[in-house]
């Protein structure tokens, strides 16, 4: 998961959110952004669809496994 961690902050800041904005989004903690763009969390998979449909991606994109 490490390319998800990377992808997440990337697509947060390019869309000129901050942790707290779309951990609102999520209905989740800042804390559990924090974790996850940090790498001490993983997320499930009902917040890989949430984030895909809010950034518009793919799940393959999000998770690292094409560029």
């Amino acid at each position: 998961m490490n390319k998800f961690s990377e992808r997440l902050k990337e697509l947060r800041t390019e869309k000129g959110l901050s942790q707290k904005q779309l951990a609102d989004e999520l209905m989740v903690s800042q804390t559990h952004i924090s974790k996850l763009e940090l790498k001490q969390r993983q997320p499930n998979i009902e917040q890989i669809i949430f984030l895909c449909k809010f950034f518009q991606v793919s799940a393959d994109y999000l998770l690292g496994i094409i560029d």
